[in-house]
């Protein structure tokens, strides 16, 4: 049985058994690549899907798209009975093209271009997310009449991924920022907020539902007729560190959901991470290992996929992916893992050593877990004349 290395603090090697015979593992296995290729399972999207809404019951799964627009998965999650958050007009014309229907496409990007505004209204999709009056004078002219939901911006959760800051308005703007998609002949119909990227305890939720659910009693109670509320992502995945399983996850934090919005008809999530990001490994390569001194105590290990070829969320190291090599049972010490770029910025895991193999070797495969999420998403076009993450979907 081989094992997957688990990065952890201090780069000690921490060896868990993994299950080989897994299918993607086998392709990877037989398989020749002449460049880094993320391999997706579709089986393992659709009982994602089928967990998350198990757990999630009434609420409509809007898939975050950007997390994997592969065509397949898409299609999937269409046959499956998904709905789906869009952030731009080539998600839009992507889930349209493969038959999702425009009621069950949201504009949740806060930030759009008035002609993606317009697109959008004229291919029927009625919803749009807003966080400040620009926004809603932009839907107001390019979508009349539509339903918008007001992005609230909510405090740090404790997310391995924080989506804090760049989205949402403060809590108190929200009153004001309804009244006026009224007066702009909007409707406005609910509340939208994200925990964060890979909150990996359903308890995480508490405080920030509270607040949420403080906004949305006052609107109410001052005469707005919400009855939406979007919840957003945050549903982990497993990159080492314990986390509860789907159904159950979506299930508790639905239990939160359900007390504190009196009047919610309609319940919005948007999976994205939790989704596909298990679904997916990358076959990757080991083009050189190294020291920079005698004395270094960490080996430097260059891969062939980087930052800008699809891991940037190795950015502050802050996903922490697992690696499977096929030298199980070799002592391991620790590495400090980077890209195969000119840019120094290109280095994965420098702060928290990884344990690798000692006899590691150029021309090693290597395999990256759990990483069919914002990874082919991320993948830059040629940078430094490296290819795009190539997808292979089994």
């Amino acid at each position: 049985m081989n094992a997957y290395v688990n990065p952890l603090a201090g780069g000690d090697a921490v060896f868990a058994p993994f299950d080989t015979s897994s299918v993607i593992v086998d392709y990877i296995r037989r398989t020749t690549f002449d460049h880094p290729t993320l391999v997706v399972h579709r089986d393992t999207v659709a009982r994602q899907y089928r967990a998350l809404k198990a757990g999630l019951g009434r609420a409509d799964i809007h898939y975050a798209v950007k997390a994997n627009p592969t065509r397949e998965i898409i299609e999937l999650l269409i046959a499956e009975g998904s709905h789906f958050d869009a952030a731009s007009r080539g998600e839009i014309e992507l889930c349209l093209g493969l038959g999702a229907h425009p009621a069950h496409i949201s504009f949740g990007n806060t930030v759009k271009r008035a002609s993606d505004i317009a697109f959008a209204h004229g291919a029927g999709i009625t919803l749009f997310a807003a966080d400040c009056d620009m926004e809603l004078e932009k839907i107001a002219t390019h979508a009349p009449g539509a339903e918008v939901y007001i992005r609230l911006l909510v405090g740090a959760t404790g997310a391995d991924w924080p989506l804090s800051r760049k989205f949402g308005c403060a809590p108190e703007m929200a009153g004001d920022l309804m009244g006026r998609a009224r007066e702009l002949g909007l409707k406005p119909v609910g509340l939208s907020f994200h925990v964060g990227s890979q909150t990996r305890r359903a308890e995480m939720w508490r405080e920030t539902l509270d607040q949420v659910a403080g906004v949305w009693a006052e609107a109410r109670a001052t005469g707005f007729d919400l009855d939406m509320i979007n919840i957003g992502g945050g549903f982990p995945a497993f990159y080492g560190e314990e986390i509860e399983a789907p159904q159950a996850y979506a299930a508790q934090v639905m239990a939160m959901v359900e007390p504190r919005f009196p009047g919610a008809t309609r319940v919005m999530a948007e999976p994205g991470r939790g989704m596909v990001a298990e679904a997916g490994m990358i076959a990757a390569e080991v083009l050189l290992v190294s020291r920079k001194s005698e004395d270094d105590i960490c080996r430097w290990v260059y891969l062939d996929i980087g930052k800008f070829s699809g891991l940037a969320e190795t950015m502050d190291e802050a996903i922490r992916y697992q690696f499977l090599t096929e030298r199980e049972h070799e002592a391991t010490g620790p590495c400090i893992l980077a890209g195969p770029s000119c840019d120094s910025a290109d280095v994965l895991y420098e702060k928290r050593p990884v344990a690798m193999p000692l006899g590691l070797q150029s021309g090693d495969r290597i395999i990256i877990r759990n990483c069919g999420a914002y990874t082919s998403s991320y993948s830059s076009v040629g940078f430094n004349g490296f290819p795009p993450l190539e997808v292979v979907v089994i």
